[in-house]
């Protein structure tokens, strides 16, 4: 009877997986002792030994389990070691034993077998996303315990994507032949959002300020398109590391995250993050000192390379900044082997840190290989390329960042990471192993517009980042306006040569509508040829040659006799290069930092057009926040521009000069300050340009997420006079123009849209002024 009882019991819990409580091993066992008969004693030899309920497993593969053997005296401990070693394979859902008259007899039930696995409910996560995660597969053996962790995978999928009111249920349907089909039913519920951030403890910045700084964000209705308010463990634990670098960035070296909670609200659909900070003191940096052990290494030969000064605030980034540029400086000079620590001298009453640079012999480690995973498509070649280590280099921790941040700026993995390893087979050997994670680098792009200069433009672009996994950039795009049609295709190569070269070539066609500014239309269709390199992170030089065919189209009856005498075409054959020092925190969108660029060209190798042109262009930009303590979202740019044409041997074409006015001087028209025809009022262009910007960020009092932007700017521009200046026929001065004006952007989730409105303060009666000016050009 007790035999029977264990056997109904192993099958209800096999039929009833989805809330019953399951039998251990443990307690299947009590309950086979319960049930064994008086006859199971020890003394009794086992003569023979009978397995039953076999069905896939062979009888032999039990016997295996058994810690009592034929001829053997039966033991009841080794029969409760053989029961618990039967469960613990997973391959039974239940076992019994029996003991009679030497005749020991071992009943099994089978686990089924999995034959099919659905999910059912899930509309958020896609079903391959769960079937990865999960671990049991079909053909495999079931089990309630799997079962159940499979579940709580599940759930820990849903909960990383905000859904904490996430159920699942696992039900199995029986089939033949002691198999199941597994159905996880999943009741997704309501998206888990953030509905509250709060801070504690914090006296300097206030809480709206600091909700900028955390990557979680408050749900709002306009984050349609941000997952950043929905709460996730691992966001809340780098929000922690953000606000640390955020306060050390601005001298509280002190600072320290006491705690973040998030409470879950009682209906499961909202969270409230609390964190509680400890601000301490403000500091300034003391004396910055050098000092090694190395010899005939000067320390002072070191200090140029030191971008801290006593006074300033202290900021962690530059000293980490300076860890590794004092690193590779040294490494310049011959040594391979080296160690910068920086040396804390603090005085609190003060309020100073003092910094001291110890620069020691490393440990002497050699690289012995560099491994790369996870990247299926990407050729290793383009990985081990940004590699600033080789097989067989003296190991160097800030080549490895370095090797880091080069892999994560090509653009084409979601996660980099760089790690190194002692070498199992010798002890001055490292192992560099880089694990990536890809992710889609082909981009399709259709955009919608309007701009105050081309007016209504629509826009279709095709591009390849990593093109066939060699890190190509291959990209076409085609764009009409009512005022200005282009097509172009571009290919770079970014190792040209298996060299540190950026080779590329454009291939474009252009037709532009000049009929508002100058009377006429023209057409241009080129070719260009790129070759650039960079020096070093600050210094980069580009070299280029461009073939250009011109027409100048649709002239106007009444335009001016300086563009009716211009030729009907033109071809441009000119060759020129570009020497950049750029010391900007980003290209994109620089905050801090200054960059200067020159420029010049050469036409009349071949071709109609003679000239040699230069253009100078520089930027300076300051976090003006943090200069005066302010909210940091203030920020200044002064930034300006010089260009200056001249022919070789005959006048300019018109389509070669320089305008003024417009997107080069807000207040006034496209070319608007441009010296023109006094009779026609065509624009005609000068033979020189100088224009400059002093813009200072404002910050609106929005959140970030709403992507909107404030600057308030003041133009100012110079432009010279064109060739065959006649002063009766042309109107021109070569006096400075000035406007002042303000405005905004906004990012939106299709583009970004700017808005200017510049009020003339300096200017001629001759020009030509525009009070708003709007640009909008979308992708999606």
């Amino acid at each position: 009877m007790g035999d029977a009882v264990t056997r109904i019991t192993g099958w209800l819990g096999v039929l009833a997986l989805g809330g019953a409580v399951a039998l251990g091993p443990e307690a299947a066992l009590a309950q086979t002792r319960a049930a064994a008969p008086t006859g199971g004693v020890s003394g009794v030899v086992v003569q023979r030994i009978v397995i039953e309920g076999t069905q896939r497993i062979e009888s032999e593969t039990v016997r295996t389990y058994l810690s009592l053997h034929e001829g053997e005296p039966y033991d009841p401990a080794k029969a409760d070691r053989s029961l618990k070693e039967l469960f613990e394979t997973g391959l039974f859902s239940d076992v019994t034993m029996n003991q009679d008259a030497g005749v020991l007899t071992v009943k099994v039930v089978e686990n089924p077998i999995i034959n099919r696995i659905a999910f059912e409910g899930n509309r958020r996560i896609e079903q391959d996303a769960l079937e990865k995660e999960i671990q049991l597969r079909p053909r495999v053996v079931y089990t309630r315990v799997k079962v159940q962790e499979d579940v709580q995978r599940i759930l820990e999928l849903y909960r990383r994507s905000g859904r904490y009111a996430v159920s699942v249920e696992p039900k199995i349907i029986q089939q033949e032949q002691n198999r199941v089909d597994l159905v996880f039913e999943i009741n997704e519920g309501p998206s888990t959002t953030v509905k509250r951030i709060a801070f504690i403890g914090n006296q300097k910045y206030s809480d709206a300020d600091l909700r900028e700084v955390v990557e979680t964000s408050e749900s709002a209705w306009y984050r349609f398109l941000s997952s950043t308010d929905s709460y996730d463990p691992d966001r809340l634990n780098y929000d922690r590391e953000l606000l640390r670098r955020y306060y050390l960035k601005h001298g509280y070296a002190d600072f320290e995250v006491k705690s973040a909670v998030a409470e879950l609200s009682p209906d499961k659909e909202s969270f409230f993050l609390t964190f509680t900070v400890s601000e301490g003191e403000r500091y300034r940096f003391g004396q910055i000192n050098v000092e090694t052990t190395l010899e005939a290494l000067n320390p002072e030969v070191l200090r140029a390379e030191l971008d801290l000064k006593a006074g300033d605030w202290y900021n962690a980034d530059k000293v980490e900044k300076t860890v590794q540029k004092l690193t590779d400086k040294v490494g310049t000079l011959g040594y391979a082997f080296v160690d910068v620590r920086p040396r804390v001298e603090r005085d609190p009453e003060a309020r100073t840190i003092g910094m001291t640079f110890q620069i020691d012999e490393g440990p002497r480690v050699f690289v012995e290989r560099i491994d790369i995973n996870g990247n299926m498509r990407t050729h290793d070649e383009v990985i081990r390329r940004e590699v600033s280590l080789a097989e067989g280099d003296a190991f160097n921790t800030a080549k490895l960042r370095r090797s880091r941040q080069n892999i994560q700026d090509l653009g084409y993995f979601e996660k980099v990471d760089v790690t190194n390893e002692p070498s199992p087979t010798a002890a001055d050997r490292t192992v560099v192993k880089i694990n990536v994670a890809e992710k889609s680098t082909g981009e399709v792009s259709f955009g919608v517009g309007w701009s105050s200069s081309v007016g209504a433009l629509v826009e279709v672009g095709v591009r390849e980042r990593n093109f066939l996994g060699r890190g190509q950039d291959l990209k076409a795009s085609v764009s009409w306006a009512q005022r200005r049609s282009q097509v172009d295709i571009s290919f770079t190569e970014p190792y040209f040569l298996d060299r540190r070269l950026k080779a590329g070539v454009d291939v474009y066609a252009l037709e532009r509508d000049l009929t508002d500014e100058s009377s006429y239309d023209y057409r241009s269709i080129g070719t260009a040829l790129r070759l650039g390199y960079n020096y070093n992170e600050s210094w980069s030089h580009s070299f280029r040659y461009n073939a250009e065919y011109t027409d100048i189209i649709d002239v106007d009856d009444d335009a001016s006799v300086y563009i009716r005498n211009q030729p009907d075409n033109t071809v441009v054959s000119l060759v020129g290069h570009t020497l950049t020092y750029d010391k900007r925190d980003s290209k994109l969108n620089p905050k801090d930092g200054y960059f200067v660029s020159l420029g010049n060209d050469i036409a009349g190798l071949g071709g109609t057009e003679y000239f040699v042109r230069s253009d100078l262009k520089a930027g300076y930009y300051a976090p003006l926040g943090d200069w005066l303590d302010w909210n940091p979202a203030w920020s200044l740019s002064v930034r300006g521009q010089a260009g200056y044409i001249v022919g070789l041997g005959k006048d300019v074409n018109i389509n070669q000069r320089y305008n003024l006015g417009g997107s080069n001087l807000r207040g006034f028209a496209a070319a608007g300050a441009s010296p023109r025809d006094s009779s026609t009022d065509d624009a005609l262009g000068g033979n020189w340009v100088s224009t400059g910007t002093v813009e200072i960020g404002v910050p609106l009092g929005l959140p970030d997420d709403l992507g909107l932007s404030g600057r308030l700017f003041s133009d100012f521009g110079m432009i010279g006079r064109p060739d065959d200046f006649d002063s009766s026929l042309i109107d021109a001065s070569t006096s400075p123009r000035l406007s002042f004006g303000g405005g905004v952007t906004w990012v939106s989730p299709v583009g970004p849209i700017a808005i200017d409105v510049g009020f003339p303060v300096v200017k001629k009666s001759f020009d030509e002024t525009e009070l708003l000016r709007i640009s909008f050009g979308s992708r999606f």
